[in-house]
């Protein structure tokens, strides 16, 4: 039985209230998954489900902005995902350029491309570039876009970069390896001098991480939901809050 769209209303005001703003995470990383699995059911073409993906998103940012959350992570696309069909590839990618021109367009959010930009087509790198340096100064919800993103890519990345910044500095291997700590790797990360997310959330019921911020998530709650991204309700969001706000966060204790 469908339930009428007022009793949502009413379970979701009902749900804002309970929200504490103390509880609210600073940081959302979100799985964006499942919008193949809802093209198929709606019997409609996979680019279809990946646009329908894509106009969720500014809704999620929306819903983020109204109740404070100050920073997501967005899972675009991953390096596992760009081996996929080079036709699928092609439109997603083109989506993603659509989606971050209205971010753009918007001038409500800062946006940070996380991922390895040259994995990516010239022009697609060049808009993300374009797109930070125009939304630096924007005081709104700081968004990173997790776009050619892999969890081990990010972390091979980072200790490169910490070697090659090294032996400028001068160092020897045997310097650095004695002076080494999780901190210095951390500050050569994609998101580094950002504060690690809070909640991690994850649509369309699967509960894995698929090397999605494997360091930065060493700590953080995880909350997974059987909607599919493009079905993926504000009442849902709000109840990923209430479950975030009821756990007692131990930190490896």
């Amino acid at each position: 039985m469908k339930i009428p769209e007022f009793a949502y209303s009413f379970y979701e005001r009902r749900l804002q209230r309970g929200l504490s703003p103390e509880r609210i995470p600073h940081h959302i990383g979100v799985m964006v998954d499942g919008n193949r699995r809802w093209a198929k059911l709606a019997g409609a073409p996979t680019s279809h489900g990946h646009q329908a993906g894509a106009d969720k998103i500014h809704e999620f940012l929306g819903w983020c902005e109204e109740l404070g959350v100050d920073v997501v992570t967005l899972y675009m696309l991953s390096t596992d995902n760009m081996g996929r069909p080079q036709e699928e590839i092609e439109q997603l990618l083109d989506i993603i350029a659509n989606t971050l021109d209205r971010l753009g367009e918007s001038h409500r959010v800062r946006v940070q491309p996380v991922g390895a930009l040259e994995l990516l087509p010239e022009d697609l790198a060049g808009k993300l570039a374009d797109l930070a340096a125009q939304t630096a100064e924007i005081d709104g919800v700081h968004v990173n876009v997790a776009v050619g993103y892999g969890g081990r890519r990010e972390i091979v990345d980072a200790v490169k970069e910490l070697l090659l910044n090294s032996a400028e500095e001068g160092k020897s291997l045997e310097q650095l390896a004695g002076e080494l700590t999780d901190e210095h790797i951390s500050s050569f990360l994609y998101t580094r001098g950002q504060q690690d997310p809070d909640l991690v959330i994850r649509t369309s019921g699967e509960q894995r991480l698929s090397g999605f911020l494997m360091w930065q998530s060493a700590y953080s709650e995880f909350y997974f939901c059987e909607a599919l991204w493009p079905d993926f309700r504000r009442v849902d969001f709000l109840r990923a809050l209430r479950d975030f706000g009821r756990r007692q966060r131990r930190f490896g204790s």
